[in-house]
Parts: structure tokens; C-alpha cells; sequence
């Protein structure tokens, strides 16, 4: 039951053409309360993103210096080129980051790791359809205990694992998951625990569940 992008994100973000002017791009950041936009072309695919930090390399380099050498780093000598850029076409870092609308919010999770930027924009084909954030990710963890309960026992102990009423217990404090009881085998027991962690809202798994019979010593011994 992992959730996706699209139940995360925020739907229908701002965006803004190649030339969109650096006075419109600075005023739309300010107004709108965002520290970056993404810039689509004209079928609405992100083709890049304009941030606070790209607008302000019109600040970290003098009017009249001379672009950096051929013996500068590839990022001095962009930074150079976007301190004296008009539009949003020269401003933009590229390639922009996306993810699409239906991946877990795992990946997402994994993505901004990865690539160390605070939002994906996600598209759905290759068309922008909303953005995610870090904060965004973090909703998961508020879910209510109530419900983190309440979908362990519906998709995990009934559905998954058929458990009969009565025969395990679910307690969640603070998003801290325990289960008590006893099932059929230690297979069942493991995957309680296993599905339990993937349920949206999971920070810990304390799984205390007993077993009749372990069927991984039989495997281990049919081998």
C-alpha cells in the first residue's frame, strides 16, 4: 500500500515560458512565496528550472569582469554566463529534475537524495503536472495512528495475511507500530512485520508476534 507521487504533490505548480524576463522571474518568486519555477516549452514539458541562486549570480559577478578562462571550471564559467542573462532560456539550470506522477514516494525520496535538490517536478508522460517537495514526503509521517492501525489490520492481518480475529493484536503510539499474537507459521510472522513497515505513516515496526510452527527451518532443511 506505498503511496504515489500524485497523492503527495502539489498539483498544477507555476510555470513560466524560455522568456520570461529576469524582473518577471524575480517578481514571481517574491509574490508567489516559491525559491524556484520551472521553465516548459511550448507542450508544457519542464525543460529546466530557474532558482533564487541562478538570479542572484547577477550579484556574485562585477559589471565589466570578464568571463572566466578556458582553465575556470565548466560551473564558474555558467555561473558567469547567467549573471548576465535576460531571460528565463540563459537564467535556467538544466537538466531539470522530474519524476513522474505515479512512482512511490519512496523513489522520490530517493531521488532528491541522489541528485541533492529540494523538489522534483512531476510530469505525466512528459507534460508538468505538479510538484514535490522534502516537506511533502514528510506529510506521510503525520498520518494519524488511528489509521496506521486501522489499515494494518484491513490490508495486512486480513487481506494479506487472513489472520482470523482475535489472533493478533495492533497497538501504534507516535506512528510506533507493535504487534502482538500468534500466527500460523514464522513466514507469516516475518511478513506480517515486512508489509506492516511499508503501511504510509510507519516509523517503526516492533514486531512481537510468536508463531506455531517455523517453517524456515523446513526450508532450510528440505535443502
Amino acid at each position: 500500500m506505498n503511496e504515489h507521487v500524485s497523492e503527495l504533490m502539489t498539483p498544477d505548480p507555476i510555470a513560466v515560458n524560455v522568456d520570461a524576463s529576469y524582473k518577471q522571474l524575480d517578481e514571481l518568486l517574491a509574490g508567489s512565496l516559491i525559491s524556484a519555477v520551472p521553465v516548459i516549452d511550448g507542450h508544457g514539458k519542464p525543460i529546466g528550472v530557474v532558482s533564487e541562486a541562478d538570479l542572484l549570480a547577477r550579484l556574485r559577478h562585477r559589471t565589466g569582469e570578464t568571463r572566466p578562462g578556458l582553465f575556470s571550471s565548466a560551473a564558474s564559467r555558467q555561473d558567469w554566463d547567467k549573471s548576465r542573462g535576460l531571460i528565463a532560456a540563459d537564467l535556467m539550470t538544466t537538466p531539470v529534475q522530474t519524476i513522474s506522477s505515479s512512482a512511490p514516494v519512496t523513489l522520490a525520496a530517493v531521488r532528491m537524495a541522489e541528485s541533492g535538490v529540494r523538489r522534483l517536478f512531476v510530469v505525466d508522460g512528459t507534460t508538468l503536472v505538479g510538484v514535490v517537495s522534502r516537506r511533502d514526503l514528510l506529510k506521510t509521517f503525520r498520518r494519524p495512528d488511528a489509521q496506521i492501525k486501522a489499515d494494518i489490520e484491513q490490508h495486512v492481518l486480513d487481506r494479506a495475511l487472513d489472520v482470523p480475529a482475535g489472533q493478533a493484536t495492533v497497538t501504534v503510539e507516535h506512528g510506533v507500530v507493535t504487534l502482538v499474537g500468534r500466527l500460523e507459521s514464522h513466514g507469516d510472522a516475518d511478513r506480517a512485520g515486512t508489509l506492516s513497515a511499508a503501511i504510509p505513516g510507519v516509523v517503526e515496526v516492533r514486531n512481537r508476534l510468536d508463531f506455531v510452527w517455523d517453517d524456515h527451518n523446513l526450508h532450510a532443511a528440505t535443502y
